[in-house]
């Protein structure tokens, strides 16, 4: 065996019952380390053993030994989650945490409740959606180190006060204005906002403030607000599944949050009763109707914060619109790539037409057409050729770029299909407290990996969902090479995704 990596055979050698000879079965064969294994089998076998190793005569300690030896010295699976772990380590997520977070035991913990967080972290971010699935990662010390198990995750998370969920928030501040200077977020333009709820269906009546929601299901109506440019939930509150959608106090609550998530140069100016002279970056939120209130309009103005939100149907809008159908005033709306559309979607501004004094000074009404197709659904306006949809904003510019901005606004689905991929439609716990934890714990998780993305991946990487991730990323395998005192973790060659794996290894090394 000359070869650097030699597939050595582990052969088993059975006779029939009927006598006619010997078969010669391969029973594993595995990419290995001819010396490792060499090494390692000498600490299981006798050097005085004669007789040779076979699998069927041998007893259940010494094969447990053998497994052992090949496990430690053969492939290992979820090699690209261990990048996202090392991501982790180098931005000091793990060291953030644990300033943060509390522990009101007795002694010395055995783990680092900021750790645990972050095991937590990578099991959601590896397809996990429960406590016990950490356990994937205790089995596989060599790469994750000592995981914590389902119940330490458990208890620290029943720990975890509202005062430490503020800490882990203001911890997390930092790290991410590091990671946007890190990816190179754009320094021009608004920095955008997206507010948006969902609900979440749970099948338990055990579970504190689940309740019937508007749509009809059992469960929970968290909210939530997102970094459009980066995919980010910067905010997420955990509310009852009868919680209103339009609440006011709910809407201003995620938003403040998300603006204390802004680095520093961008949230300043942002926050209630600051002097608009102090705003160095305009930040812009979007809402749908649920956030039409003429008290989230007056908060946003209080942050000098800009603001888009679907306009609700009433008799001023519907009259507004009811005087426009004559007009020339219409534009073609434009798609994606800024053309032109052909199929008769229009858009035209109102404002003159709409006189609302509780709105905001300089709040514009813009209005958008398509023509029905089968099944959709009219609103605003009841028309048997086009469906209107509108909505409020105080933003200068075209009414053409201004609707082509708030249809972004549907970008908040993926961010919670995000979420969703990452143990959000699960929430383990009975205690409502509890389950607040474990939603930022999943929001940390989406977060990680998005930041991931951004700094350590190729941009055709960026916008990658989770499940794609886990199947050709994250699951990458490899070998464990142990040699002068350290464990190296080599690449399997033909892997897909070994180059991007390799690069990100190469960014994560350049991170200051």
């Amino acid at each position: 065996m000359t070869e650097p990596n030699p597939i050595i055979a582990v052969i088993d050698e059975t006779a029939p019952e009927d006598k006619r000879g010997i078969y010669y079965v391969v029973t594993a064969a595995l990419l290995l380390d001819a010396e490792q294994v060499r090494a390692a089998l000498t600490e299981v076998l006798p050097t005085d053993r004669k007789r040779p190793f076979h699998w069927a005569n041998e007893g259940p300690q010494a094969r447990q030994r053998m497994m052992t030896v090949i496990i430690d010295t053969g492939v290992v699976a979820h090699v690209g989650l261990h990048a996202v772990g090392a991501f982790a380590d180098r931005v000091g997520l793990g060291d953030a945490l644990s300033d943060a977070v509390l522990y009101r035991g007795r002694g010395v913990p055995v783990h680092d409740r900021g750790k645990v967080l972050v095991h937590t972290a990578l099991a959601l971010a590896g397809g996990g959606d429960t406590c016990s699935d950490v356990e994937a990662l205790r089995a596989s010390s060599a790469l994750f180190g000592h995981a914590p198990s389902d119940t330490t995750v458990a208890r620290t998370l029943a720990g975890i006060t509202e005062a430490d969920r503020g800490r882990i928030a203001a911890a997390l501040a930092p790290l991410r204005e590091r990671v946007w200077a890190e990816a190179d977020i754009g320094a021009d333009g608004p920095v955008v906002l997206d507010i948006d709820a969902s609900v979440i269906e749970i099948h338990s009546e055990n579970k504190e403030h689940t309740a019937p929601t508007f749509k009809g299901t059992f469960g929970f109506h968290p909210m939530f607000c997102f970094a459009d440019a980066t995919g980010e939930a910067l905010a997420a509150v955990l509310r009852a599944g009868n919680a209103g959608a339009n609440t006011v106090a709910d809407h201003v609550t995620v938003l403040d949050q998300a603006i204390g998530q802004l680095p520093a140069p961008i949230g300043a100016g942002h926050r209630c009763g600051d002097n608009p002279d102090l705003v160095a970056r305009q930040v812009v939120v979007r809402a749908d109707s649920a956030g039409c209130t003429h008290g989230f309009l007056a908060a946003c103005r209080q942050r000098n914060v800009g603001f888009y939100v679907t306009a609700r149907s009433n008799p001023a809008v519907t009259a507004a619109i009811s005087d426009s159908i004559g007009v020339d005033a219409w534009t073609p709306a434009i798609d994606r790539d800024g053309r032109p559309r052909t199929d008769g979607a229009a858009v035209c501004e109102l404002t003159s037409l709409i006189d609302d004094s509780r709105l905001p000074a300089g709040t514009r009404l813009i209005v958008r057409r398509e023509p029905l197709h089968p099944g959709a659904q009219r609103s605003l306006f009841p028309s048997l050729e086009y469906r209107y949809w509108g909505f409020y904003t105080d933003q200068d510019g075209d009414p053409v770029e201004c609707d082509a901005t708030m249809r972004a606004h549907a970008h908040v689905e993926q961010h919670i299909q995000r979420l969703k991929d990452s143990g959000l439609c699960r929430f383990p716990f009975n205690r409502f407290d509890t389950n607040q934890a474990w939603l930022q714990t999943v929001t940390l998780a989406a977060d990680l990996v998005r930041w991931f993305q951004l700094v350590c991946l190729p941009d055709t990487w960026a916008d990658v969902r989770p499940k794609k991730l886990r199947w050709t990323l994250f699951g990458a395998p490899g070998r464990l090479v142990r040699t002068a005192r350290q464990t190296i973790v080599r690449l399997i060659d033909d892997w897909p995704t070994a180059g991007v794996l390799v690069g990100a290894y190469q960014r994560i090394a350049l991170i200051a």
